[in-house]
């Protein structure tokens, strides 16, 4: 049946563990050394990647707020310079309506003036068209 050999058992267990020996120095502390630096390198870089995320986020709200300030100082800054073009565009318009006002207070005065030149004109030469007329009406 079966023989049992003392000294190949024996061979064998001793071959197991020199090879169990060499396999653990040789191939599974460097691959679990591996890994456990794997590990380690991969929490850094989520650690570095969480901080650059913060600073991310911090940097994004710091930019939103740089975004706001600009553009209500754009609108103050429009609303001045709105502010001061009515005030030039009221001053210009003011300056307009006088210098219009005041040609037409000239204009008043010069047509005054004719229509009184014209009225005495037509005055003085009266009598010549009652005559005219009354040379006219004797005619018919």
């Amino acid at each position: 049946m079966l023989d049992i050999h003392l000294p190949l058992m024996l061979f064998v267990l001793a071959l197991f563990l020199t090879l169990l020996v060499l396999l653990n120095n040789m191939l599974f502390r460097p691959l679990v050394r591996f890994m456990d630096d794997r590990d380690a390198s991969i929490a850094k870089d989520l650690e570095a990647a969480k901080s650059v995320g913060g600073n991310v986020d911090e940097l994004n709200a710091k930019a939103d707020e740089m975004i706001s300030n600009a553009k209500s100082e754009a609108a103050s800054i429009r609303q001045k310079a709105i502010e001061n073009e009515k005030t030039l565009a009221a001053g210009k318009i003011e300056t307009k309506q006088r210098e219009l006002e005041t040609q037409y207070n000239t204009f008043v005065e010069k047509l005054n003036s004719e229509k009184e030149i014209l009225k005495n004109t037509l005055l003085s030469q009266m009598p010549l068209f009652k005559e005219s007329l009354k040379a006219k009406f004797s005619k018919l």
